[in-house]
């Protein structure tokens, strides 16, 4: 008995990736990629000869094909049989230290910077006392 009963007309018109879908999906097992593209090759009817040539080929197909996943020591799998484990590291919330509130008010007086090198804008008034302004009429006399 086949792996996968489908009519050979249906099986000449799918790809690789596709029918290595269907017996990754048939088996529910990973299976090494030489394994799996070898039982490709088998399902397909297709010439031994070409394991060697499209090996590659084939290897690039499942990296790139979303449904698959290389899992350990070169076994690939369908995606969908792997759940992905997302870790939430809440170790900040542990660290939280109490303060009172007199702490609370000295830290913000300590933030607080006052910038010593800021210019007082009275200075900035005293160097233009000497700064004279003509208007157009007196400009030609001057000329």
């Amino acid at each position: 008995m086949k792996l996968i009963d489908l009519p050979k007309e249906d099986l000449e018109t799918m790809s690789y990736d596709d029918v290595a879908y269907l017996i990754l999906e048939k088996k529910q097992s990973k299976m090494k990629i030489q394994e799996l593209f070898k039982e490709v090759i088998n399902v397909m009817g297709l010439d031994s000869d070409i394991f060697e040539e499209h090996l590659a080929d084939f290897f690039g197909l499942l990296s790139t094909d979303k449904r698959f996943i290389m899992v350990d020591k070169g076994y690939w799998d369908l995606k969908i049989n792997h759940s992905t484990k997302i870790v939430i590291d809440d170790d900040e919330d542990e660290d939280v230290i109490e303060e009172t509130e007199e702490e609370a008010e000295e830290e913000n007086k300590e933030e607080i910077n006052y910038d010593e090198d800021i210019i007082d804008d009275d200075e900035t008034e005293d160097d233009l006392k000497d700064l004279v302004i003509l208007d157009d009429s007196e400009e030609s006399d001057l000329a």
